[in-house]
């Protein structure tokens, strides 16, 4: 019994071991010295927790944290990565041996035959254990699973983007929601002012002071007032559903949705000017891309081996007896090793048709990559761009919101000393809230730009 079973364990150590023996060396020195992708534990990590923490805004950071915890999305990505990771193993599984055993219990008659005696009916018991290989010799299923690594790298570059991707959809989100806020709260002030105006032109219209036409155009500029007040609700509404979605809170709960002021909010990072081509080389789409053309290479290599001939080995050992206590002896063993060379001879042009599919597929991936590499210098080009001029703009803005300040403080005073009138000061104080506006969206975009650098870095700024 012993020898038996120490027969069978050699010949499961041969056949899974001949074929690597073989090429053991060969893979060594196929092998590419290539950065590798690897999952993270932590997810905050694709993110730059750091960068955006430079905003100091508590609110900002606790939307980032439930959206990285709880955005269906993420998890979704991060499912799929799970997916292709178990995807390696059921491909690794191929290269290695398979064995497989059962149970057959039987009963044998000679009831009915008179030309087949036997001393009386039995029952017999078999055991086959059967060990099963295909010897990789040519590496073909080797390359099978370097392939599907790829594929699973390449669904952590995919989440990596996605993490990425959402929170800066949160950020955006949220200083878009905070610029609403600025703007109703100054748009309510305009309102309020071109009512006051639009009242004092139809006092003076009455004295004969104003041309009804001037009266009308005042009216109008209230009423216009009102609609895009009704417009900035309607939109920060929307926005707050989406924002509610992306951190998995459901939007008939975005009223409990808190944010921070618009004064309160301040940027203390430093946006750089120029952006090094290392960090160009590290986003998830460079990376994606620069992968798939790695699989693409190995898929080309496998079509081309599938012309080469299989060599699948088998053993097997069976034990037969018609006694239940005695099967396992050697008296009742039988044992086999074999193996054979399978080549196709005619497949109707069907390997030859995938070794150009898959040769057309790398050229595709190998331009796809270098598109990738163009797209993203100038995804990177243009957020520095938007950054640089939006910027000069804000700049613009604050010097022409602090002449607009001083006339009206000088209108102002005139008004106090009674040299000028009331409704020239209104008129002064709505150019004031008109020049705010454009601050406050300026400042924003700024932020979104912000942003936008930081998602055309992949998350590296």
């Amino acid at each position: 019994m012993k020898k038996t079973l120490s027969l069978l364990l050699i010949i499961c150590f041969f056949v899974s071991n001949c074929a690597f023996a073989i090429t053991d060396k060969k893979v060594r020195e196929k092998k590419k010295e290539t950065p590798k992708v690897t999952a993270v534990k932590n997810k905050f990590e694709y993110i730059n927790v750091e960068w955006w923490a430079k905003f100091n805004d508590e609110n900002l950071n606790k939307y980032i944290q439930l959206a990285v915890n709880n955005n269906y999305d993420l998890k979704m990505a991060t499912i799929a990565v799970e997916e292709y990771y178990q995807g390696i193993k059921i491909q690794r599984a191929q290269e290695l041996p398979m064995v497989s055993a059962g149970f057959s219990p039987s009963f044998v008659s000679n009831r009915g035959f008179e030309n087949f005696r036997m001393d009386r009916d039995q029952t017999m018991y078999a055991v086959p254990i059967i060990v099963s290989y295909e010897a990789d010799i040519f590496l073909k299923n080797h390359d099978k699973t370097k392939s599907a690594k790829k594929k699973y790298e390449i669904s952590l570059t995919d989440e990596r983007a996605s993490y990425i991707s959402i929170v800066s959809a949160v950020g955006s989100l949220y200083f878009s929601i905070v610029k609403l806020n600025k703007l109703i709260e100054n748009q309510e002030n305009i309102v309020n002012c071109r009512k006051e105006i639009a009242d004092l032109m139809d006092l003076s219209n009455r004295e004969g002071l104003v041309s009804t036409f001037e009266t009308v155009r005042a009216t109008e500029s209230y009423i216009l007032g009102n609609s895009a007040l009704t417009e900035y609700k309607k939109q920060r509404e929307y926005l707050l559903n989406k924002l509610a979605v992306l951190i998995g809170m459901s939007p008939e709960d975005c009223e409990n949705i808190e944010i921070s002021d618009y004064d309160s909010i301040n940027f203390d990072g430093v946006i750089p000017e120029e952006i090094s081509s290392e960090v160009i080389v590290n986003r998830p789409d460079y990376i994606r891309s620069e992968k798939m053309l790695e699989k693409a290479g190995i898929d080309v290599r496998v079509a081309k081996k599938e012309f080469l001939p299989t060599i699948p080995i088998f053993g097997a050992l069976v034990f037969n007896s018609d006694r239940f206590g005695s099967i396992f002896t050697t008296s009742n063993a039988l044992w086999a090793v074999g193996g054979s060379v399978l080549a196709s001879l005619y497949t109707g042009g069907a390997k030859r048709a995938n070794l150009k599919i898959k040769k057309a597929e790398f050229e595709r991936l190998l331009n796809n990559y270098k598109k990738t590499n163009l797209t993203a210098i100038q995804e990177v080009n243009d957020a520095l761009a938007s950054v640089k001029y939006d910027t000069k703009k804000l700049d613009d803005n604050l010097k022409n919101e602090e002449l607009e300040n001083k006339a009206f403080e000088l209108t102002q005073l005139k008004y106090n000393e009674g040299v000028s009138s009331k409704l020239d000061l209104m008129q002064r104080q709505e150019n004031l809230l008109n020049v705010n506006q454009l601050v406050i969206s300026e400042k924003m975009n700024c932020y979104l730009d912000y942003i936008g650098l930081y998602k055309a870095t992949g998350a590296k700024i």
